[in-house]
């Protein structure tokens, strides 16, 4: 099969194109040069980004990828009222990159395939934006930043709140002192839910290869999905859209919704790395895992607790798949920054609040300005990423920045996993004085599939 075998290696002109910096052309100054691009994942998420690569103007759609036929039919429709572009299906993305020769590759799959397809087209030349968090594993991460660099691509990640205009300014608000000096933050995501029933074990539809879907994790029967099933409280099968909860292929809340808040603060703060971490939780409400032949529960804890001690403040992250949330001004997501002059909220679909210290001061907001259909600023991001590529700026949610918010949420779930804290050596990328949570920032490839070297 395809996708047991190496590829031949690229000619020579191919990976001398894949090692040089990105050459600005004449076009390419106006923005007026459209570049090949790519979809590897045509899911729900994935034609999310893809909608804004069209709506660009700057985007060809010359090929789409996915081990899932079935998804084809609506990302051809997709692309045929967007564009009018007329892009080739494929199910291996190395088939894909020999043949397509894209120039920008969207990887909107499942967290435990971006690390190779991401790797492999910036070895083939590609600009990449791939979803958060990056990888599965710290060392995923580090093996991608790597390959960035090393081909003088431009890969930019998925955390598009960056860049919305909302939490720019509320970063600017705190940059600037009004909070005065940070000594905590509190990051949340908060679902209702409850006991879980077991999935059973069902026939693969015939246009899923579930075998390469599952790729370099464990392959483990197939329980089904419903297209609908997508919040974090969610109980759905594995495919589509369930995979978040099963830890074989994610992480957990703490690995969706986590990274997206983590990042908030490693970006407002400027800092890169705690020192401590220790995490805690379970499953009282889902209730036990299973994992057998004929049935599946998910894994991921229904709860979880994860405390990050930086040198200068400690952030607390805290998700609840189970009663709900009808208090923190209304949002069930966000952080709140506490200061020496107030608390200061930053969330999501209702903007940023301040609330002042001193009660004689008013209190402080700003309203988010959220794109549509999906409440995000993915086309602001996608901006971005085209004047990165077309200047050689640096994007905004780089990955090698980015790689340092996964690792926060990977530490987290290490540590919970462990059942104890771990002391974290930041640039070296290693946990002190302890082998056996090392071993744990990387996992071992189904056979068939090679690990990326860092």
């Amino acid at each position: 099969m395809m996708h047991r075998r190496t590829f031949l290696h690229h000619t020579a002109a191919a990976s001398a194109l894949a090692a040089a910096p990105y050459v600005l052309r004449a076009a390419d100054k106006g923005g007026t040069r459209k570049f090949r691009t790519a979809l590897i994942g045509c899911g729900w998420w994935g034609n999310n980004i893809l909608r804004e690569a069209m709506a660009s103007g700057a985007c060809e759609i010359v090929a789409l990828c996915d081990v899932d036929s079935r998804q084809f039919e609506a990302t051809l429709k997709h692309v045929a009222s967007g564009t009018g572009d007329t892009p080739k299906t494929y199910k291996d993305y190395r088939e894909l990159l020999a043949a397509a020769k894209p120039e920008i590759v969207i990887v909107g799959t499942p967290d435990h395939w971006h690390a190779l397809p991401m790797i492999a087209a910036v070895k083939a030349g590609a600009h990449v934006y791939v979803e958060k968090p990056i990888g599965h594993t710290v060392m995923e991460g580090r093996a991608m930043v790597n390959a960035a660099r090393a081909a003088g691509r431009v890969v930019q990640v998925g955390t598009h709140r960056r860049i919305s205009p909302h939490n720019v300014s509320g970063r600017e608000f705190l940059r600037s002192g009004k909070a005065g000096e940070i000594g905590m933050v509190r990051c949340f995501v908060h679902y209702g839910g409850g006991p879980e029933k077991p999935r059973p074990t069902v026939a693969v539809p015939k246009e899923l290869d579930w075998d390469l879907w599952c790729g370099p994790a464990p392959l483990r029967p197939f329980n089904g999905g419903d297209p609908r099933e997508n919040s974090p409280g969610s109980r759905g099968g594995i495919h589509p859209r369930g995979f978040r909860n099963y830890l074989d292929y994610a992480n957990g809340t703490l690995g969706d919704w986590g990274i997206h808040w983590l990042d908030q603060i490693l970006w407002v703060t400027d800092e890169k790395y705690p020192r401590h971490v220790y995490s805690t939780g379970g499953r009282p409400i889902a209730g036990p895992v299973v994992n057998t032949a004929e049935a599946q529960s998910t894994d991921a804890p229904d709860h979880q607790v994860a405390t990050y001690k930086f040198d200068r403040f400690t952030v607390q992250w805290e998700h609840r798949r189970f009663a709900g949330n009808n208090t923190d001004k209304g949002e069930n997501v966000g952080c709140y920054f506490y200061g020496t002059k107030g608390t200061f909220h930053m969330g999501w679909q209702k903007g940023w609040t301040f609330y002042p210290s001193n009660a004689s001061e008013p209190v402080v907001s700003e309203a988010a300005k959220l794109g549509q259909p999906d409440s995000q600023n993915i086309k602001e991001l996608w901006a971005d990423f085209l004047h990165a590529i077309r200047t050689g700026a640096k994007p905004v949610s780089d990955i090698g920045d980015v790689h340092l918010s996964t690792n926060l949420a990977l530490l987290g779930m290490l540590s919970l996993k462990l059942g104890r804290s771990i002391e974290w050596d930041g640039a070296k990328e290693r946990i002190v004085g302890d082998e056996a949570a090392n071993r744990l920032l990387r996992r071992d490839y189904r056979k068939g599939y090679e690990y990326p070297k860092a």
